[in-house]
C-alpha cells in the first residue's frame, strides 16, 4: 500500500496564528488540493494527521471542525481526489496526551489502522512538530515552505534525514516520479 501522512494546517490549507474556525476561513494552499488528486488517482492512500487545539481553546466545536473537514473533502472530490482518514488531536498543549504532535500516538494509531509500519511512509508538516513525531515513527518527514515552513527552516534542529520542498504539490511531484 502506497499511503502519505499530511499535515493540514500550512500543508493543505493557509495557516493562522489565529487558528482556521469555520469552513469560510479554511482556504486551500494554490495547487495543493490538485496534487493530492493527483496521488490519489495514482493508487496512494492519503490521511491527515493534524493537532486542532482550537477544540480544546473553545475556539470551535468538533462540529465546525467536522464542517471544515467537509469543505476540504468536497472541494478534493470535484478534482477527482479524497483523504482516507483524518486523525485529529484535539488537545490543548498542556492537556499531556499522546497524540498532540510531537507526541506519536496519531502516528501510531495510524499504523495499527493500516496494519503496516510507517517505515519510509512520507509525511508532510510545515512545523518541527510534524517532523518529530513523522521521525520517531520511522517516517520521511518533508518539510514545507508553506505555513510555518520558512520559521521551522529558520530554527534548525530538524530531525535527521528531513527532505525540504516548495510545497505540498512539489512533494505530491517528487514522490510521483519516484514511485
Amino acid at each position: 500500500m502506497k499511503l502519505a501522512i499530511l499535515d493540514r494546517d500550512g500543508v493543505i490549507n493557509q495557516d493562522s496564528d489565529a487558528f482556521i474556525k469555520s469552513p469560510d476561513e479554511w482556504q486551500a494552499i494554490p495547487g495543493s488540493l490538485e496534487a493530492m488528486a493527483r496521488l490519489t488517482q495514482q493508487g496512494w492512500k492519503i490521511v491527515i494527521a493534524t493537532n486542532q487545539s482550537g477544540i480544546a481553546r473553545g475556539l470551535f466545536s468538533m462540529a465546525t471542525l467536522n464542517a471544515i473537514h467537509m469543505k476540504m473533502r468536497r472541494e478534493l472530490a470535484a478534482l477527482g481526489g479524497m483523504v482516507d482518514a483524518i486523525f485529529i488531536c484535539p488537545h490543548g498543549p498542556n492537556d499531556q496526551c499522546l497524540c498532540r504532535k510531537p507526541a506519536p500516538g496519531m502516528f501510531q494509531d495510524i499504523a495499527r489502522r493500516y496494519e503496516v509500519s510507517l517505515k519510509q511512509v512520507p509525511a508532510i508538516g510545515d512545523s518541527l512538530r510534524d517532523l518529530q513525531a513523522a521521525h520517531s515513527q520511522g517516517c520521511q518527514p518533508w518539510l514545507v515552505h508553506t505555513g510555518k515552513g520558512e520559521r521551522t527552516l529558520k530554527k534548525g534542529n530538524l530531525p535527521e534525514g528531513t527532505k525540504i520542498a516548495e510545497n505540498l504539490a512539489s512533494v505530491i511531484d517528487t514522490l510521483l516520479a519516484e514511485a
